[in-house]
């Protein structure tokens, strides 16, 4: 099972926070570009999903016209 790239949204969130609390413009901008996976991990997992259910559609709709 995934997580759809929550944990490392989560985890890009902290560094946000953490480097911007710190002053550390590299953790922060760590921090950002793990968000950005995890977003990426997202919209990767529901194009997956949205396929999957459209194939299972029109496999049912083929197996209807038998």
């Amino acid at each position: 099972m995934t997580d759809k790239g929550f944990t490392d949204k989560i985890k890009g969130k902290a560094k946000e926070v953490t480097g911007d609390i710190t002053g550390d413009k590299e953790l922060k901008s760590e921090g950002l570009v793990d968000q950005g996976i995890g977003k990426a991990k997202e919209v990767k997992e529901n194009v997956k999903d949205v396929a999957n259910e459209l194939t299972e559609k029109a496999k049912d709709k083929l197996n209807k016209k038998d």
